[in-house]
């Protein structure tokens, strides 16, 4: 009787199993606290995913523009910053995020990066001055540009923006901002933006300059088109060989 019961036993454990193949399933159970990325609309969370590694935590420290700058912020407005997220810098290496440009995030996700950036800016940080635009309007003069570099950056910069090298410790030291390979990574705004806004951390001036007399726009303009001047025909591309 029980080994003929080992059979029956065997078809009844696997009715049951067979039962309940209508409430079995070998998909894995999603978290209902994951949520799908284009959902995601928390500001630390998208800028540590899509600008940090470029722009630094927290907006800061980083090998481009420090966007935790207020004055950068109040230059650029909120307008400029959205255009850049979505749309990336043309000749640039700062990538369009949007959906439509071919990135990964929605029209609400650039907003809600943006609106994060925005709220490290201060209503006071020109105090009262007016900056010069963001933009360029203004034609550039390189011989004049490379006078007003001297008498504005020089200083900190070298007499050809070569820059400086520091004590024996390597204190101070500037790196080339006329470099080839420097000047093939940044744009002509990319520059005036620094020029502008200066980069609080790294202790660079704003366009003020901490003296008597701040840089006009006539003069950014003119030192850019200086600096401009002295990219290579082909920025980024192998150079020619002289014979």
């Amino acid at each position: 009787m029980r080994i003929a019961s080992y059979p029956a036993m065997f078809l009844t454990s696997t009715a049951l199993a067979l039962g309940g193949c209508g409430h079995f399933s070998l998909a894995p159970k999603m978290d209902p606290a994951v949520l799908r990325p284009e959902v995601v609309l928390d500001f630390p969370t998208l800028y540590k995913a899509n600008c940090a590694a470029c722009h630094g935590e927290n907006g800061k420290n980083g090998a481009a523009i420090s966007l935790n700058n207020a004055v950068y912020l109040a230059i650029a407005g909120e307008g400029n910053l959205r255009e850049v997220t979505a749309k990336g810098v043309h000749g640039g290496l700062m990538p369009g995020f949007s959906k439509s440009a071919g990135g990964m995030l929605t029209d609400k996700q650039v907003d809600a990066l943006v609106h994060g950036m925005m709220q490290w800016s201060r209503a006071d940080v020109l105090a009262g001055q007016s900056a010069p635009p963001y933009q360029a309007t203004l034609q550039g003069d390189p011989p004049r540009g490379q006078q007003a570099f001297g008498v504005f950056c020089a200083r900190c910069h070298g007499t050809g923006a070569e820059g400086l090298a520091g004590d024996k410790n390597g204190k101070g030291k500037v790196g080339s901002i006329v470099d080839g390979s420097y000047l093939a990574l940044i744009t002509d705004q990319g520059l005036r933006s620094y020029a502008i806004a200066g980069k609080q951390d790294e202790g660079m001036p704003d366009w003020r300059t901490d003296g008597a007399q701040a840089l006009t726009d006539q003069q950014i303009t003119d030192i850019v088109a200086w600096l401009a001047s002295k990219r290579g025909a082909n920025p980024g591309q192998p150079y020619p060989v002289q014979p």
